[in-house]
């Protein structure tokens, strides 16, 4: 089969957790400096950004549907479970980081997460116009009874991209999180894609990080989040002419890369280094969304009447509105520097 004509432009947004409001502006600064991409590739806290992105015709209704009550109410429905306490919680992470053997055993991402996520996302409609949208998820190759069975060099996961059969075919190929370079084998090497898979699914898989949300099944499959390739650089190049990348701070040494390591099997620093060393045609640098966003996101919490670690949201629809706005900002000022310094891509 022929392999289609590769999109012009690819806007990659991948992670951004409960902050995916950036995304938001820096895809509007892309809009506004003739940069508009014509597919958005995405994982994790992204997916969300890029489902609004596709759904709504303008930044101002997908700023506004960012911070509608919907979205607070869903946020203010995200609740501990009784892995949460406290306790129990620094045990693990403690356990994770004292582990040095890669995915020694099998992950019991059935019924080991943190936070029970309501069953639908508030998300408008996809629109037959508007940019295409690929999002990147994990698919499980194990069943909930193997939990805790010793891995013995098995594959765990099949890196699998949701997308249009246009998309599918473009990346079809091997699975960027299998590289030997920072993978210990847990992933299949082919990618697997899937042209089917409804996009408010897709969205809800690639947000599924383990530890902190169940894993999620549709019509008889596990899938895991899009952490399992946080950083889509390949498929990005395989995609599209132009790439746009987000140049991100380094993993949390004593809580992300450990997990990455227990459950993935995944270097995450040396697949970050790898991706900041690729060429990519514009760079939006949010190294500093640590910092910059610190009081601007969905934090975490002890309730200790209750014994749980729980979400910080925001008291009020209006405070949460705020936060969805700064981290908007935030996100079109880095949007804006990276297209100045990467000059127009529009004629590309």
């Amino acid at each position: 089969m022929e392999t289609p004509e590769k999109y012009r432009h690819c806007l990659v947004l991948a992670g951004g957790g409960f902050r995916f409001g950036y995304y938001l502006g820096v895809h509007a600064a892309a809009e506004d400096t003739g940069n508009a991409p014509d597919i958005v590739l995405a994982s994790c806290g992204g997916a969300i950004a890029a489902a609004i992105i596709q759904a709504l015709p303008d930044a101002t209704a997908r700023r506004a549907w960012a911070a509608s009550p919907a979205m607070y109410d869903f946020l203010c429905a995200v609740q501990p479970t009784r892995y949460a306490a406290p306790r129990r919680a620094l045990a693990d992470i403690a356990r994770r980081w004292l582990a040095r053997t890669p995915v020694a055993t099998v992950p019991d991402l059935f019924n080991d997460y943190l936070f029970d996520v309501p069953a639908a996302l508030p998300l408008p409609p996809p629109r037959a116009v508007g940019p295409a949208l690929a999002i990147v998820g994990g698919r499980l190759l194990f069943q909930p009874y193997e939990a805790g069975a010793a891995r013995t060099g098995r594959e765990l996961y099949e890196e699998i991209v949701f997308g249009p059969a246009r998309a599918a075919a473009l990346v079809a190929g091997t699975a960027p999180a299998a590289d030997s370079r920072w993978s210990s084998g847990a992933v299949a090497p082919a990618l697997a894609t899937d042209s089917a898979m409804p996009v408010a699914d897709a969205v809800r898989i690639s947000v599924a990080d383990m530890f902190y949300f169940r894993s999620h099944r549709h019509q008889g499959r596990d899938y895991t989040g899009g952490v399992i390739d946080l950083f889509p650089i390949e498929l990005a190049q395989r995609l599209a002419r132009r790439v746009t990348m987000e140049r991100k701070a380094p993993f949390h040494p004593h809580l992300a890369l450990p997990a990455l390591r227990a459950v993935l099997g995944i270097d995450g620093s040396a697949r970050l280094r790898h991706v900041h060393d690729q060429a990519a045609d514009a760079w939006f640098d949010t190294s500093d969304v640590g910092t910059a966003l610190r009081a601007q996101g969905i934090g975490k919490r002890i309730d200790w009447r209750r014994n749980r670690i729980a979400l910080a949201m925001p008291p009020t629809l209006a405070a949460y509105a705020n936060q969805v706005e700064a981290q908007w900002q935030y996100g079109y000022r880095k949007g804006l520097a990276a297209f100045a310094a990467a000059g127009s891509m529009a004629c590309a």
